[in-house]
């Protein structure tokens, strides 16, 4: 079992993971920005290249806490909820902070785009990221429910 992210090697299936959240906040970016009337120029692809770097380390983290778990013996179904569940507070916070500090720079008419951008796709993203990334996480590694009691 992989033990600290950085000393396990790159596998295939975390880039493919990183990579379909990516995917994602590209659709983000692109309803957030005429949503609010603001071209997609240079500043806004400034803004989704920093959006990409916040994204991925929110992903690194949450994947990172569910090898963590795993490491440690706890079942890969409960690896994968407990781990959603206790990286939802500080996921959230940070992004939240991040839209917030954006709310006054979106105002400017240079770096309003860049705002935008941040903020659709981190709204977007972070959404995805708890959700989502757990779900894909558990059909790569094909995780399924021990117990599923009724079903």
């Amino acid at each position: 079992m992989p033990g600290k992210l950085s000393s396990r090697p790159v596998k295939v299936g975390d880039a493919v993971r990183r990579g379909q959240l990516l995917a994602q906040h590209d659709a983000a970016v692109s309803a957030a920005l005429p949503l609010f009337n603001r071209p997609f120029g240079f500043v806004a692809l400034l803004g989704f290249i920093a959006l990409s770097g916040m994204i991925m380390r929110n992903s690194v983290i949450l994947i990172d806490q569910i090898e963590q778990d795993r490491a440690r013996g706890v079942p890969a179904w409960t690896a994968i909820v407990e781990s959603a569940v206790r990286r939802f507070r500080p996921i959230v916070l940070t992004a939240a902070a991040a839209v917030l500090a954006m709310i006054p720079l979106s105002r400017s008419v240079f770096w309003g785009p860049m705002a935008v951008a941040i903020m659709g796709g981190l709204i977007v993203a972070t959404a995805l990221t708890l959700l989502a990334l757990p779900a894909l996480y558990a059909a790569w590694f094909r995780v399924r429910r021990e117990n599923a009691a009724g079903g």
